[in-house]
């Protein structure tokens, strides 16, 4: 008797296999990021479902739980042929990615699954989908065992007027009692703080930049260089389109984000 299962999740990237089949990477919500064999998954068929970025109702089946096991697959959403063919979906992909493997295999992760998905469905639209991904690596820093405290004060207790991040503790500071560490303290993007940005208004490109800053910093420390990796070039790329779009909306320029 096997094993068998049934679930959604984001295509991560595929593989040749043979001479038809492929092997496909998958994020899915309710067994974690798992890998599965595709017969034919190079057909006519089948290829163009197996693109990145496409979300898939993907069933596996293993005589037994520590094989590879093999998919079958249906669309669900097939979103990878409007992402290719822009800078910020390109790079998206491939960030969104290489942060989703940072996730041990077949592993639930329901809540990164959900942001995953939420930030593909919005990367054609930048100025929706770039505090979107800043929210998206927090949500994997939590699901790492990294998760930052940004809902108060970490001197005074507070919730309001948060402007700052320790980056040894990676807890919130107000603006009063980080004012003379300032030099020393990650600023907090408003979009970040609850309340502080009012309904309706647009987010500058300064706050996307301080929200890549601060994910990036803890990241790097915490996941990438205990395990000698670096996602600079992907993200380096992504942010570099964010910034062109926000530039021709006029909402700040083309400065380094991450200086």
């Amino acid at each position: 008797m096997g094993l068998e299962w049934t679930d959604e999740g984001v295509l991560l990237s595929t593989r040749a296999q043979g001479e038809s089949s492929a092997v496909i990477e998958v994020m899915t919500r309710d067994h974690g990021r798992h890998l599965g064999l595709v017969r034919g998954g190079r057909s006519r068929r089948l290829a163009p479902l197996l693109q990145p970025g496409n979300s898939l109702q993907v069933t596996w089946r293993a005589r037994l739980a520590d094989q590879l096991g093999v998919m079958t697959v249906e669309a669900l959403t097939l979103r990878a042929g409007l992402l290719l063919g822009d800078p910020i979906g390109l790079y998206g992909l491939q960030h969104l990615a290489a942060l989703a493997r940072l996730l041990p295999e077949r592993v639930a992760h329901a809540g990164a699954h959900e942001a995953l998905t939420l930030v593909l469905d919005h990367l054609g639209e930048p100025l929706i989908v770039a505090p979107l991904i800043v929210r998206f690596e927090l949500e994997l820093l939590a699901e790492l065992g990294f998760g930052l405290d940004l809902g108060r004060c970490a001197a005074t207790g507070q919730t309001h007027d948060l402007a700052y991040v320790s980056p040894k503790s990676g807890r919130a500071v107000s603006r009063d009692a980080g004012a003379p560490y300032r030099e020393r303290l990650l600023p907090l993007p408003s979009f970040l703080v609850a309340g502080e940005r009012q309904p309706g208004s647009e987010i500058n490109f300064r706050d996307v930049a301080n929200g890549l800053k601060l994910t990036r910093f803890f990241l790097d420390r915490d996941v990438l260089s205990p395990r000698g990796l670096s996602l600079d070039q992907t993200r380096e790329g992504l942010t570099g389109a964010l910034a062109r779009a926000f530039a021709q909306a006029g909402l700040e320029g083309l400065p380094d984000p991450l200086a």
